[in-house]
Formats: structure tokens, sequence, C-alpha cells
């Protein structure tokens, strides 16, 4: 491998950046995490929380995959990666927060609008877990134009998620108690903006303006 690697300059950069004499930052995590917020993202490479968010390591603990899904609970699950990063996250680690983030320009959901594809593929079947959103967007959005049915499937999608997650007892327990806290964003990577799901009006609404508008 060779040394110039832009990979392998990023890590030493990182390394300079935590394991230095002045901010030896991985010397208390390596006894352990303590991240206080669950965020669950979607696997695109432009949508990368920590970045997002300012994040400093072991704050945030991370669960990406296509279109930021929850899958519904199924205690007969013998492979659900999701549920059991989940299970780590709010029962050992006892996150306080968790938000589920989705994101414009989002190929999973555009995939899903279309169905393009393969019907008994894996990507198929994950993005079915997102289907009434599908349903809502199409049934609500007939005459829309792609780009607007895009972003209520999107922003539909975390709603989804946001539901299953209340499915899974041992969350939907501490939610009640007021234990943990369950958000939902959307990142318009368009204008740089990032929205927030109000829960009186089951809308999102603004929490951070693109930077044009924060200027008038």
């Amino acid at each position: 491998m060779a040394l110039d690697d832009p990979l392998l300059q990023g890590f030493r950069r990182f390394q300079q950046q935590y394991f230095s004499a002045s901010n030896p930052v991985y010397a208390s995590l390596c006894q352990g995490q303590h991240p206080v917020t669950l965020v669950i993202a979607c696997c695109d490479s432009r949508v990368h929380p920590p970045a997002l968010m300012g994040s400093q390591p072991g704050e945030m603990f991370v669960i990406r995959n296509v279109a930021n899904l929850v899958p519904p609970y199924s205690p007969h699950n013998e492979h659900a990666s999701v549920a059991a990063a989940l299970e780590f996250a709010v029962l050992n680690l006892n996150v306080g927060r968790i938000i589920v983030m989705g994101h414009s320009g989002c190929g999973g959901i555009q995939a899903l609008l279309r169905r393009s594809t393969p019907r008994d593929s894996a990507l198929t079947r994950w993005l079915a877990i997102a289907e009434p959103a599908r349903e809502l967007t199409y049934r609500h959005h007939t005459g829309d134009s792609a780009a607007v049915q895009a972003r209520q499937c999107e922003q539909a999608a975390i709603l989804v998620s946001l539901n299953n997650l209340l499915g899974y007892p041992w969350l939907a327990d501490r939610v009640k108690a007021g234990q943990l806290l369950l958000d939902g964003w959307y990142f318009d990577m368009h204008e740089g903006a990032l929205w927030g799901l109000d829960a009186d009006s089951h809308r999102f609404v603004p929490l951070v303006c693109p930077l044009a508008q924060q200027g008038d």
C-alpha cells in the first residue's frame, strides 16, 4: 500500500488530533464508551452524522443503513442487525436520545418510489420496510413533481422508522417513562439546512436555516 494513500494520511491526521500528548482523547475512551445520543442515519457517503453535528469520538452511537430505516419489531428475527444495535445502545449504553435522520436526494427512497430494484433482491426486501411512506406519498402527492414526491417520501420514511421504534417494548417503556427522547431530523443537502419533526403538527419545521437566510 502506498504511503501517500489519502486514507492513511487521513488516519495520521486523526492520530495527531486524538492521540497527541496535548489531547489524549482515547486515553479515557479506551476504558469504555458513554454516548448520550443514538443516530439512525442513511449509509449515503454524503451523510456523516458526527461531521454534520460536530460530534467528537465517544459522544454519538451511530447506526447506518440504506434509507435510515428501522425494521418493525420481531422477537424471532435471528439476524436483526438494527435491532441488536438498538438493544445495545438503549439497554447497555443507556442513551437518552434517538434521532432518526433522513436526507434529501436519498437513492434508497428513489428506488422505493420507482420500484427500480430487482423484485427478489435484498435491497428490495429492505426498502419494503418503508412501503407505508411510498403509499402515503402517492396517495397525497400524485400530481406533484418528482422532486416534491421524493422529499415527501424521504420525510415520511422517517415517520415510519419512528413508529417502528415504538414497537420495541423495552424501548417504548423508556420513552413512556421519560428516560428516552425520540426525534426525527431531515438534512437538506441542497440548501445546507436541517429540519425537525414537530410532534404536535406532525410536520417538519426548520431547526437550522440555510446560511443565506441566516444573514438576512
